[in-house]
């Protein structure tokens, strides 16, 4: 299981898009970590999720097409610089 998020660095969702991770905050009441990313499509709108969620593997039963191994994958992208 991939178990480290890496904040400033760009994610792909199974479904396709991309997300910056912009931070990693805790709920103010349970104190479960969570994951504050950005999509880097539309409005760029900010989003949260549990940690555990973020980094939890695609159910393949539900999507079985599906190549992505986990839910958010850490991309690995070059400059062009």
């Amino acid at each position: 299981m991939q178990n480290t998020v890496l904040v400033n660095r760009i994610y792909r969702h199974f479904k396709g898009d991309y997300y910056i991770v912009v931070g990693i905050a805790k709920h103010s009441e349970t104190e479960e970590e969570m994951v504050v990313y950005r999509q880097l499509y539309g409005a760029g709108e900010l989003w949260v999720r549990p940690m555990s969620l973020f980094i939890s593997e695609v159910d393949h039963e539900k999507y079985p097409d599906v190549k992505q191994k986990y839910r958010f994958e850490l991309q690995d992208i070059s400059s062009v610089k």
